[in-house]
């Protein structure tokens, strides 16, 4: 069936506009190539239809004029913010970041986006940085693409395309009705479309990052401030987010047993869902229950009985106690996204109205099942005699990737009593934080091994599998703070020599270290790594005979902390005037 007055080429134009449309509205393509872009102006370029005959009807659901407004607004789009609220380095479109973040960006990852670029006219969001700017600007464009080639789609001819649609399924009540809206179908038992059910509805069988906890009547409220320091209870928790936070109540001393807030039941009521939508409860078991006094002693109770806010009259002062000040939650979940103990810690106090409005903290932590924890270095400053981290960083702008042996991370040759190189191949020992090493091997050279191959072997000896190139700048860093880890500084040291073979022969560790913090506490913060790989030229060695060649390795700490000097407040000065006549008659 086709349209009447219309060339067959434009009529399968048409055709193919209403496929790509469709698509681009159900799920919009988006690119970071570098385009040819203008400002905003109307398109002019793709086919246009002739008049239409006098008396030819126009089909159902086609439309001449421009193509609607997209569903999908590529200035709300970003595809490289991953972490939520948290900026992401080199996302320029990342509304989490601010200006202090963009003074370390290099570049942005992701400088253009558009929508379908089968359109003739589209809008693009363009993403630069300005870094002459003090602190450095992002700077954003919303313009119109131009599209140069000649098959782009100008008018979107069947509207319903960009979005999806509720399909009405055929029945005796609407039968007849579409019937006169449509050109004819035919009904097939074996059909492809199958129509969503109740039944096929999507099941979230675990928690996912961020999201609510749910309980048996709602959620775990997490009493949060929002708009001010006031304590909001209708806070959701998030799953796998650690909070701590503090917030005031404004309440009557007179009406404390009545407030849910201040009483322990409040939080421990509540049961979880094992995974969301499921009928698994997990309770909340109380594990701890501190007193704190008026004049703030602390002392833990042996028995985990729900107390109530009691209100006491002492003389003329009024005061309630048992009142909550502190919860803190410590959840322990799987990793297939299950909560499976929920522990609970309170700290009690007594309240009087002088100090009222109440200040109560709220934290939630989230450990994850069998899982052990990770030994750290230090904490913060590196300890001496633990093993530096150290991990290589694939790409720029990506975490650092650590091996779980913490002393397999930055190794050098081991000393063995044999003194043969090829004979201790893959036999490491960690570099130690403070501890000056040093280790060596003996390498038998003969004629019979081409001298490339020896090169390649000894540097594979001295290095190691898998060098790293970042070095962490304390014993507690963490791996996807990849910014303040500190680059190893490969250098290479050569002596050519004609007719000769080149050997590396030493590989030199420096790492140089400061003292970081107050003086009574300094911790060791490492601030530079050099790695200095030495190659020496040999003659090459004659038939029948050998030469042994020396191969050693060097690591060495070099403080380069800064004389300390303790700070003292300036001397007063005294600006005392005397009058003109105070030593009279003597003077």
């Amino acid at each position: 069936m086709g349209l009447q007055g219309l060339p067959p080429f434009l009529l399968v134009l048409l055709g193919c506009g209403a496929s790509v449309s469709a698509q681009a509205g159900a799920t919009p393509a988006l690119t970071t190539e570098p385009l040819n872009y203008t400002e905003a102006a109307p398109a002019t370029l793709g086919p246009s239809l002739p008049p239409r005959p006098p008396g030819t009807s126009r089909p159902p659901g086609l439309s001449s004029g421009p193509r609607p407004t997209p569903v999908t607004d590529v200035a709300a789009l970003c595809v490289c913010d991953l972490s939520p609220a948290q900026c992401d380095i080199n996302c320029c479109c990342d509304p989490d970041c601010s200006s202090v973040d963009f003074s370390v960006f290099s570049t942005c990852s992701v400088p253009v986006v558009t929508g379908d670029s089968q359109f003739c006219s589209q809008k693009a969001a363009i993403y630069s940085l300005n870094f002459t700017a003090n602190p450095p600007q992002r700077i954003f464009k919303l313009v119109d693409q131009i599209n140069p080639s000649i098959f782009c789609i100008r008018n979107t001819n069947y509207k319903p395309a960009l979005s999806f649609i509720n399909t009405e399924v055929p029945d005796e009540n609407n039968f007849d009705k579409l019937m006169k809206t449509s050109d004819g179908f035919s009904l097939n038992a074996e059909s492809d479309v199958s129509f969503p059910s109740k039944l096929d509805a999507p099941h979230t069988a675990k928690y996912e990052y961020g999201a609510r906890l749910q309980t048996s009547d709602s959620f775990l409220r997490f009493p949060s401030p929002l708009t001010s320091s006031l304590c909001t209870d209708n806070n959701p928790a998030a799953f796998l987010m650690n909070q701590a936070v503090k917030c005031t109540r404004a309440i009557n001393l007179e009406e404390c047993e009545k407030i849910e807030a201040l009483g322990m039941a409040y939080y421990s009521g509540p049961e979880i869902l094992r995974v969301p939508n499921s009928r698994t409860k997990v309770p909340i078991t109380v594990k701890s229950i501190i007193i704190q006094s008026l004049n703030k002693t602390l002392t833990r109770l042996e028995n985990t009985t729900i107390l109530q806010p009691a209100l006491i009259t002492a003389g003329p002062v009024r005061l309630c106690s048992n009142v909550v000040l502190e919860v803190k939650y410590s959840l322990t979940y799987t990793d297939t996204g299950e909560v499976t103990k929920a522990d609970l810690s309170f700290l009690l106090g007594t309240v009087s109205s002088v100090v009222v409005p109440l200040q109560q903290k709220f934290e939630i932590h989230f450990i994850q099942q069998n899982t052990k924890p990770v030994p750290l270095s230090g904490n913060p400053g590196y300890v001496v005699g633990l093993p530096l981290a150290a991990g290589v960083q694939p790409q720029e702008g990506s975490g650092i990737i650590q091996t779980t042996d913490r002393y397999g991370q930055l190794t050098i040759l081991r000393s063995t009593t044999e003194q043969d190189c090829l004979a201790i191949e893959g036999i490491r020992t960690p570099v130690l934080f403070g501890y000056n090493m040093q280790s060596g091997c003996k390498l038998r050279l003969t004629k019979a091994v081409p001298c490339w191959l020896v090169a390649q072997k000894v540097e594979s000896l001295l290095k190691g599998q898998g060098f790293p190139d970042h070095v962490a700048p304390f014993g507690n860093s963490r791996a996807q703070d990849a910014l303040d880890w500190v680059p190893i500084h490969f250098v290479t040291q050569s002596h050519n020599m004609k007719d000769s073979c080149q050997l590396p022969v030493a590989l030199v560790i420096e790492v140089k270290w400061t003292k970081y913090g107050s003086l009574l506490n300094p911790q060791a913060r490492v601030v530079n790594v050099t790695a200095n790989l030495i190659s020496s030229s040999f003659p090459e060695p004659n038939a029948g005979n050998e030469k042994i060649i020396l191969i050693s390795t060097m690591v060495t700490f070099v403080d380069v902390s800064a004389p300390a000097e303790a700070g003292f407040r300036a001397p007063p000065a005294i600006n005392a005037r005397l009058p003109f006549d105070f030593f009279f008659p003597f003077v």
